[in-house]
């Protein structure tokens, strides 16, 4: 069963733009025990395109990092992984890694997990990868890398892969090796989240014609998503850059309890007794489960940015706003395959809301009382916002690098 999801932000891996200063950023990979150098690791900027491997010494370098602060994974096979968080700014820094052999290279037994359920691991990929035109072009390569199980009790679907899980998407030009994957699907409280540290490598084109299509979509999934809306909050260019941004307010319905209390009562008595009149039965249970949870108000007055967006005394921008907001987007239409993906979520019998041609996103505060931002825009705590509607809608398809700068566009003479 798919249910309509709220999406809760959490891409590890910061990045500033290239603008704002560079720096060498170096290092070794060894054993941690005999210290031993470990060529031909892997080391990486999560959630950037920036990775390099070992020399014979074990050595890595990045030449010209652009400032701010990153997450630095190195793997080696037979290894665990290991991270640093690590704040670029104009100087070089030197890193140094020690990575413990795993258990199979330590010769321990290791108990594999049972197999994956196949209804499991199908409800898993399709929410992984989202339901979008792009998403439709996404291939999970290595399914048997990824643990997925499902908690009765919760009500919970997780995911996680001891090593990195690899997903070809052929709309934008792009393999993501996902190291570090934990995912929860919670069917209760219908809300979805993963994170982890991932790594792009862009493809290879076929041809000229390809490429020119990926960097088309690329630029076409940055364009009103999350990521472009923070970088013009943090740029403060939200209406130049074509967001509209709303107060939104969601009071619960008082009668709503009620409705549930009767709703309980009516199922027992339907348990042990045959109603009189079905049909009477059939209509009053109808009209009790179409009692809203909630009230929700929409302020149709535009919010000027000084209402959400807060410079701090460290020069640093900020989300601070009161209950939610809703930003819409209209430069550019929402994915048609939208519409049927809320058709297909929706509960039955529910009329379908207008608008759905246009993106339109609901944004969560959810760390108080504000949500500091990378000089680029990213959240510095990377769990601080939630996101539903369009942005909730989109996926791995959409997913991008965090050091992808759209064209510039030239001057008209």
């Amino acid at each position: 069963m798919l249910i309509r999801l709220r999406f809760l932000v959490g891409l590890l891996g910061l990045l500033a733009g290239p603008a704002w200063g560079q720096a060498r950023l170096s290092g070794v990979v060894l054993d941690s025990l005999t210290r031993q150098p470990l060529p031909f690791g892997t080391v990486f900027l999560a959630n950037t395109t920036l990775g390099a491997t070992t020399d014979d010494a074990g050595r890595f370098a990045f030449a010209r990092v652009p400032a701010g602060t990153y997450e630095v994974v190195a793997s080696y096979l037979g290894y665990q992984l290991r991270r640093q968080v690590v704040t670029v700014g104009t100087q070089p820094q030197e890193l140094v890694f020690r990575l413990p052999a795993s258990a199979n290279a330590l010769g321990e037994v290791v108990v594999r997990p049972h197999p994956n359920n196949p209804n499991d691991y199908q409800k898993f990929a399709s929410t992984f990868l989202g339901s979008t035109s792009f998403s439709r072009q996404c291939r999970i390569r290595n399914p048997d890398a990824v643990r997925v199980d499902y908690d009765l009790d919760s009500n919970e679907l997780t995911a996680t892969c001891s090593d990195y899980l690899t997903v070809e998407n052929r709309a934008l030009g792009y393999r993501v090796k996902y190291y570090g994957l934990d995912f929860h699907l919670n069917f209760r409280e219908q809300w979805m989240s993963f994170y982890g540290s991932p790594v792009f490598e862009p493809m290879k084109a076929r041809s000229k014609k390809e490429q020119r299509r990926w960097e088309a979509n690329r630029q076409q999934a940055y364009i009103g998503s999350l990521t472009h809306f923070l970088r013009s909050v943090q740029a403060d260019e939200v209406e130049t850059q074509g967001f509209k941004v709303q107060r939104l307010r969601r009071v619960p319905n008082p009668a709503r309890s009620q409705a549930d209390s009767l709703l309980t009562l009516l199922r027992a008595r339907a348990a042990t007794l045959r109603p009189l009149n079905p049909q009477q039965f059939d209509d009053s249970l109808a009209r009790l489960v179409k009692v809203p949870a909630q009230f929700t108000y929409l302020f149709t007055q535009p919010l000027p940015t000084t209402q959400f967006r807060e410079m701090l005394p460290t020069g640093r921008v900020a989300l601070r706003f009161a209950d939610l907001l809703q930003v819409t987007f209209d430069r550019e239409p929402a994915d048609p395959a939208y519409i049927e993906y809320t058709a297909r979520t929706s509960a039955p019998g529910n009329t379908l809301p207008a608008g759905l041609s246009t993106q339109v996103s609901v944004l969560h505060l959810q760390q108080q009382p504000r949500v500091e931002l990378q000089v680029n825009g990213q959240p510095v705590n990377p769990l601080g916002l939630l996101t539903e509607g369009y942005w909730g809608f989109e996926k791995m398809g959409e997913f991008m690098p965090v050091d992808y700068a759209p064209p510039v566009a030239k001057p008209r003479p």
